[in-house]
């Protein structure tokens, strides 16, 4: 996709802060990355812990990543302006987002990194709640790999029931990608099994990692 000098430039700036903030405040610790796609789209599925968790999976990957987001967050003054400029991607989900899937599709067709997060909403108690099917249209049709990624610690640092987030440790894994020719092999419920066992497991290597840094810390 098109974007300007100030565009490209600011989003780099960002993930550096970002990846600064993370290690020197959270104690961010990533493992995986040599799973993200060097090029070529791909549809990157994480688990969903709390609002830190679209530039947590960001900075983590030097590529340039697109974002699924709720169209009521383009409400808000300044907000706007920001997922805007990160290429956030607006769903409508009680309009069905048609309009977003479409826009899902374009990106990864043209060669981007698209998260999404299959759980559809934010964990109740930290852990990967069963992911729904809509992501499955999307990955047939896109035909690019479906990278699973678990975060933990989020959940803890920003839940839910907070409005300010908090200090934790957290940690991010990336996985082994599905690949187009194993999805298309996939009936609907083997791809939605197979995807949910890989989150779980990046989630459960994600927890490990904490937990060790976290008792390192102490």
């Amino acid at each position: 996709m098109p974007r300007s000098l100030f565009q490209r430039l600011g989003y780099n700036a960002l993930r550096v802060l970002a990846r600064l903030v993370g290690v020197l405040v959270f104690g961010l610790r990533v493992a995986g990355r040599e799973h993200w796609p060097t090029e070529g789209g791909g549809l990157v599925c994480a688990n969903h812990q709390s609002f830190f968790d679209p530039p947590l999976v960001g900075l983590t990957c030097d590529r340039r990543m697109n974002y699924l987001a709720r169209d009521s967050l383009f409400r808000v003054p300044g907000l706007k302006q920001l997922i805007a400029f990160l290429d956030a991607i607006p769903i409508d989900r009680e309009g069905g987002g048609l309009a977003g899937l479409k826009e899902t599709l374009k990106r990864l067709k043209a060669g981007e990194l698209v998260l999404i997060f299959p759980e559809g909403t934010r964990t109740h108690d930290g852990e990967v709640a069963p992911l729904k099917p809509g992501f499955i249209a999307v990955a047939r049709r896109s035909k690019v790999p479906l990278v699973p990624v678990g975060i933990d610690g989020a959940y803890q640092a920003w839940p839910r029931t907070s409005k300010f987030p908090r200090l934790s440790r957290l940690a991010v894994v990336v996985g082994p990608a599905i690949k187009p020719d194993e999805v298309a092999a996939m009936s609907d419920e083997d791809l939605l099994a197979e995807l949910e066992q890989r989150i779980l497991n990046c989630h459960s290597t994600a927890r490990e990692l904490r937990s060790s840094n976290y008792r390192k810390s102490r």
